[in-house]
């Protein structure tokens, strides 16, 4: 009897396959960064979904409300309206969303207790320091950026935004990036989001194994280049809003 309750406890504590790959850090910055893959090809989107804003209203209704409506509505009529926007995208982007934070997390905590390696250069050494540091504290703007967008415009919590309207896309955009103080909110979000994703295009790679020399240059070029696009046109929605461009 002793020996089954020990051999069931064994059992109880084997995880299964994937959970055991995870609690190594090399499962860890796998999970980062496929977690990153998903969540930078979130932000290419929600960009790309942004710039219905400068198209204007078709008759009575602003484009970005339609784009708005039609992501509710996907799957219709096979699939209950909205069910395939939370099954497809928001519980899988909030699971990447987690993973991603909690991977970063531990990571970070492995290597303050690892030791450093003696033959790491003081120039290696402090390019590191720098990429770490950076991904921090963008990372947790850009975090705290995400509950305060979310509470603007897609919750419309009233000490947020008070003059929130659900279904008005345009008009919510408009009145809360019309205030001065949001705008600024939004502006040096958008800054850290760039170092962020920076970063992260450059080290994903790394962490995927594809490390050749070969590839450094496309890295470095495909890294300056996502940000650069994606961060344009996420400013350039606070910048038209500044000039009239968008009203």
């Amino acid at each position: 009897m002793l020996n089954l309750r020990r051999a069931i406890r064994e059992q109880a504590r084997q995880a299964p396959w994937i959970v055991s790959i995870y609690r190594t850090d090399t499962g860890k910055k796998y999970a980062m960064a496929i977690s990153g893959v998903v969540l930078l090809l979130f932000v290419l989107g929600h960009m790309i979904g942004n710039l219905h804003v400068f198209e204007g209203a078709h008759g009575a209704t602003f484009r970005i409300d339609e784009y708005g409506e039609g992501l509710r509505d996907l799957g219709e009529p096979l699939f209950p309206r909205t069910l395939v926007l939370w099954a497809f995208l928001r519980i899988p982007l909030a699971a990447a969303f987690l993973i991603h934070i909690h991977a970063a997390f531990a990571l970070t905590r492995s290597n303050r207790s690892a030791r450093e390696t003696k033959y790491q250069s003081p120039r290696d050494y402090l390019a590191a320091r720098y990429a770490s540091r950076t991904m921090r504290w963008s990372g947790v703007i850009v975090l705290l950026f995400l509950a305060w967008h979310l509470a603007d415009l897609t919750v419309g919590v009233e000490a947020v935004n008070p003059e929130f309207v659900r279904g008005s896309v345009y008009h919510n955009l408009v009145s809360s990036l019309s205030r001065w103080p949001v705008w600024t909110l939004y502006v040096v979000a958008q800054v850290a989001l760039a170092f962020h994703i920076w970063h992260g295009a450059w080290s994903l790679f790394q962490s995927l194994g594809i490390n050749n020399p070969r590839f450094n240059r496309f890295r470095r070029t495909f890294a300056h280049a996502f940000a650069t696009v994606v961060v344009a046109g996420f400013l350039s929605v606070p910048v038209g809003v500044a000039l009239d461009i968008v009203s």
